[in-house]
């Protein structure tokens, strides 16, 4: 890969201090470990459920937790295994490397970006990618901001129509190059990417794996509230497009004000003063395959039929239905595809999808770590017992009260959760009944509810868009947090005005 991608730990910027903050390894070691100990004191519980599989409002009850210390012990030492290739047992819902069901671990999610990592540095290898972002960084040179608005407004779409979230994870490599090309620091690409992608999820308007799901489950058309959710998407867009440009410009303007630090050689990827030699007919090549490669993967994952006629439509015999299983395939085919048209030999196509391998195998161990810790949480039992006690926040509260108090006591939940699908299948039921009580739609439940999941999963260390998004871009938690923080608090005022105006009109 280009100096742009090498593996070392970012130098902080001159203005900022030495000092030594845990990788994010240890991070996810301590909240493992964090939440293993919590479960001693949490005691397990769990709801009714319906013909469908959905809790059912007021049937909490708690449960005896029959494992032993041993067992626990169990759970923990388990936990990056099953993080990786545990299986959820159908009858107990108990998930270990050992039982009959389906697979929880995100080996798919794994593999995946080892395949993306294969892909891009087989590109890279061929001359290709360099000599493209070198041209488009010299294009670029006077209006570089519009490559940040670009990327952000498509990444937002694809969030708030199909939930673009993990997907992301591919582009990394493609585009932190480029803005270090064009003068900005890997935060910048970071902000562009998390946070472009982020708040379209955050503001999903028909997103069927968040707000198809949440209105199946409080048993509401799929259009119900759109008219508030594209509101927000609109609006709570441009600020973010706003804040990542604000930032961009900063340190564009002085280096030493970047959040992110500078990796050795970063500094010296700048575009070209003069025009770049012109590229050659199998450079040409590899870019448009490079380029459809990706606009064949967002094809084949969009749920075409649920997005355009509703959740619960069937496909159309023309859609895909793709997951990462495909696309990793889609990925490894891809890379032999371009290393051949690319004129690399067998031996150097071997060695570069080794080097890719090798390269992005961190980013896809901080992934396998995060979803460890919601298996100590589902093994523990405990989630119901956190969703019960956040229940009864929100009851007897006025219309505006309620609006935002449904927001408030989902964030602690989506930080519990981060799957958005699964947080809605086990919040909704429970919520969405409340609202009949306080006289406002059940829709504005779903739309605080998806709020409350989108913006907690702007900075979630379990969730492998963030963890995975920053290992990948080689930026630490706590410098990603520091750049986050203030957007995340204009995001949460606005929801919270949104939500309380919304219920305020009825």
């Amino acid at each position: 890969m280009s100096n742009a991608t090498a593996v070392a730990e970012p130098a902080p910027a001159r203005h900022e201090k030495q000092r030594s903050f845990p990788s994010t390894y240890t991070i996810l070691a301590g909240v493992s470990l964090a939440v293993w100990l919590a479960a001693f004191l949490i005691p397990a519980g769990a709801y009714n459920l319906d013909d469908q599989g959905r809790p059912i409002a007021g049937s909490y009850h708690r449960i005896e937790n029959t494992k032993s210390f041993v067992e626990r012990l169990r759970d923990l030492f388990l936990a990056p295994i099953n993080g990786l290739y545990g299986v959820q047992d159908a009858q107990t819902g108990q998930v270990g490397p050992d039982m009959s069901g389906e697979l929880y671990g995100a080996a798919a999610v794994f593999l995946f970006v080892l395949a993306v990592g294969a892909f891009i540095t087989v590109a890279f290898a061929t001359g290709a990618l360099d000599a493209g972002i070198g041209r488009l960084a010299y294009k670029l040179r006077a209006k570089a901001f519009l490559l940040i608005v670009g990327i952000m407004v498509v990444f937002a779409i694809a969030g708030t129509v199909e939930g673009f979230a993990e997907e992301t994870l591919g582009f990394y490599a493609l585009l932190v190059p480029l803005t270090l090309a064009l003068g900005y620091d890997r935060m910048t690409a970071v902000g562009a990417i998390i946070c472009g992608a982020g708040i379209g999820v955050l503001c999903s308007t028909v997103n069927p794996f968040a707000t198809g799901t949440a209105t199946s489950a409080a048993e509401i058309p799929i259009g119900d509230g759109i008219v508030l959710r594209v509101a927000m998407f609109v609006v709570l867009t441009a600020v973010t497009v706003g804040y990542v440009l604000w930032y961009a410009r900063r340190v564009k303007n002085d280096p030493d004000k970047s959040w992110s630090g500078w990796l050795p050689g970063d500094r010296d990827v700048k575009a070209e003063e003069h025009e770049p030699d012109p590229m050659t007919r199998r450079q040409i090549a590899v870019l448009w395959l490079v380029a459809l490669t990706f606009a064949f993967m967002i094809f084949s994952i969009i749920p075409w039929a649920s997005v355009i006629a509703g959740p619960d439509a069937k496909s159309y015999p023309w859609q895909l239905d793709w997951f990462f299983p495909e696309l990793t395939a889609l990925f490894l085919v891809g890379a032999v595809v371009i290393g051949l048209v690319g004129g690399l030999g067998e031996g150097k196509m071997s060695e570069s999808v080794g080097k890719g391998f090798g390269d992005f195998v961190g980013a896809g161990i901080v992934i396998v770590l995060a979803r460890g810790v919601t298996v100590i949480m589902n093994n523990t039992q405990i989630t119901a017992t956190v969703l019960h006690a956040l229940e009864g926040v929100v009851t007897g509260t006025s219309s505006a009260l309620f609006a935002v108090g449904i927001f408030l006591v989902n964030v602690p939940l989506a930080f519990l959760i981060p799957s958005t699908s699964g947080h809605a299948t086990l919040a909704m039921p429970i919520m969405a009944p409340l609202a009949d009580f306080a006289n406002v739609p059940r829709s504005l439940v779903v739309t605080a509810w998806q709020s409350a999941s989108g913006w907690a999963n702007l900075v979630t260390p379990t969730t492998a868009v963030v963890t995975g998004g920053i290992a990948l871009a080689k930026v630490r938690y706590d410098r990603y947090v520091k750049f986050v923080a203030p957007l995340m608090a204009i995001l949460f005022v606005l929801i919270c005005v949104f939500l309380a105006v919304a219920a305020w009109l009825g």
